[in-house]
Parts: C-alpha cells; sequence; structure tokens
C-alpha cells in the first residue's frame, strides 16, 4: 500500500466540446458550469461518478472514470493546466497510472475503498492543443490517463489517499 494525493476531482454533467478543435469551442476554452472541480464525489459500482455526463451510460460502462497522474500534466505547455482542461476525472500525485493499464487498483481516501478495474489508456485528443496550448496532445501521449470501470461504491475526497493494486503488494506508487 502507498500514499498518493488526491488532487483535484472533476464531475461534468454536460460534455463541454463539440464539432472540430480547429474551430476552437464556443466561448472560451474552460467556460462551463463553474462547480466541475469538486472537493468529494461518490462513486457507484459498475456506473460511474454520481452526477458526471457519463454516469450510468452503456456505452461508457467500461471507461465511465478517467485517472490520469498529476505528474503528467503538461506544466511547460501550461503552467496553471489542471483537470477543466484535459476533462478527466480524478488527478493523482505519486503513482504512474498510465503503466497499470489491465490492473485493479484500490484508492481510500477515508470514504470507503474504491476499487477500478483500468481498462484502456485515455488517448489525447486534439481538444487538448486548444484547452491546454499547441503541442498538449502529442505531448500526452502515452500519459494521458487511463479509463476506469468502478468496481465498488465509494466517496473520494480531495487530499490523501492510499493507493495499492490487487495481487500486488509491494504497489507501484513512486513520487
Amino acid at each position: 500500500m502507498a500514499e498518493v494525493e488526491i488532487v483535484q476531482l472533476l464531475v461534468s454533467p454536460v460534455h463541454r466540446f463539440s464539432g472540430r478543435p480547429g474551430d476552437g469551442p464556443s466561448g472560451g476554452p474552460l467556460d462551463g458550469p463553474g462547480d466541475e472541480l469538486v472537493p468529494s464525489v461518490r462513486v457507484r459500482a459498475g456506473l460511474g461518478l454520481v452526477g458526471d455526463r457519463y454516469f450510468g451510460r452503456p456505452a461508457h460502462r467500461n471507461a465511465s472514470v478517467t485517472v490520469m497522474a498529476a505528474e503528467s500534466l503538461p506544466r511547460d505547455i501550461a503552467p496553471d493546466a489542471d483537470l477543466r482542461h484535459t476533462r478527466r476525472n480524478i488527478l493523482l500525485r505519486g503513482v504512474d497510472i498510465d503503466a497499470l493499464v489491465g490492473s485493479t487498483i484500490v484508492l481510500d481516501s477515508g470514504g470507503g475503498a474504491v476499487t477500478l478495474a483500468v481498462n484502456r489508456p485515455a488517448r489525447p485528443c486534439a481538444w487538448l492543443d486548444v484547452t491546454v496550448g499547441p503541442g498538449a496532445q502529442r505531448a500526452l501521449r502515452g500519459n494521458g490517463g487511463v479509463r476506469c470501470t468502478p468496481l465498488s461504491d465509494g466517496v473520494l475526497t480531495v487530499g490523501g489517499a492510499t493507493f495499492r493494486v490487487l495481487g500486488d503488494e509491494t504497489s507501484t506508487a513512486s513520487a
């Protein structure tokens, strides 16, 4: 088991971007509900994050939660980049989450252990060059986060948390 930090949580009730990235978003790149960054989120097994646009949607059940490593944010492109820019749900510091595709992980910030199946990479899209800055899509190739299925209910809260990979009690967390 390792100690990690849940840096940010994002729950977005609506899709923020449509059309072609070259045309730009309507309004500014961060226009949208001001309460998308939340201090805690309820996770439901098989459904996702309560209140998120992918919650309970059959087409997204195996990708309803997206986790990203804070260390992967392209700070050289945008020093203030965060989940509002990348459109991921959980920003973790202290673990190479991209290396864990195919694993089952457990994250516990005190509201009950949340188990997630790490299914596949979250491939960066061209919108990142608009929301983060030119070159962000390329910078995040191979480290844009992972798409997960929640396997248990619980509550995640911003702050310190424990992290483990099921079946690997030595843990893969790293600073």
